[in-house]
């Protein structure tokens, strides 16, 4: 039995979708991140040493990473239908947007994250102008124009086919969920981005993507 580490509002959200598509069955353990500094608690580090979400164990593998888990189960237990086979461009495909998507997008919207929260964390009133400032700075001229030009390609790359691997959906659209989600949230994903729009209602309306949900409990990126 697949055992999933399910940490709220977090990149686990898409292993429960996985697993929902492969039709396997799986028990959670759930944790909560802590209210005041949003990290996950200190008992996942008995799971994996760097106390991170999410991690499975699947028999005596115990295995971290959320790229690396999706891409296990889907050679696993979807191989030929959620992932195409090795050395096949169309694997190629699928393993450049698994990499892009925790590479590549998600750090750029970590940093907007991390300078959002600078910009209204109390911090005495005399450095408040200045920590504001210097976060607002990082965002127009670097963190925001960054976002945008990925969100463009992006945008691009789905009016080439229809899905992220390609013409059928795969373990790459999975993948590229959480960024998407993120940036809709907080990085400018708007009505000037129809295709990433289109496709996060899409994988919204799947039926597996919804009993993870159920499943998973609150995901506040669907609400952001």
């Amino acid at each position: 039995m697949i055992t999933v580490h399910h940490l709220n509002n977090s990149r686990s959200q898409r292993v429960l979708w996985l697993l929902e598509e492969l039709g396997l069955p799986y028990e959670i353990k759930r944790y909560q991140r802590d209210p005041k500094t949003m990290l996950a608690p200190p008992e996942l580090r008995a799971v994996h040493p760097l106390g991170k979400s999410p991690v499975i164990t699947d028999g005596d593998l115990t295995l971290a990473e959320s790229g690396a888990i999706i891409e296990y189960l889907g050679d696993r237990y979807g191989a030929g239908r959620w992932i195409a086979s090795p050395g096949t461009p169309e694997r190629l495909r699928i393993n450049y947007w698994l990499h892009y998507a925790e590479g590549s997008a998600m750090p750029l919207l970590l940093l907007k994250l991390v300078f959002r929260r600078v910009e209204t964390a109390p911090v005495p009133f005399f450095v408040r102008p200045v920590a504001k400032g210097i976060a607002g700075k990082v965002q127009q001229s670097f963190v925001d124009p960054q976002i945008a030009l990925h969100l463009a390609y992006m945008e691009g790359e789905l009016t080439k086919a229809e899905w992220f691997g390609g013409d059928a959906f795969s373990v790459a659209d999975i993948a590229m969920s959480f960024p998407l989600e993120a940036a809709a949230a907080r990085g400018g994903l708007d009505s000037r981005y129809p295709h990433l729009q289109a496709f996060l209602q899409k994988v919204h309306a799947r039926p597996a993507y919804q009993r993870a949900i159920e499943r998973g409990g609150e995901y506040s990126l669907l609400s952001g």
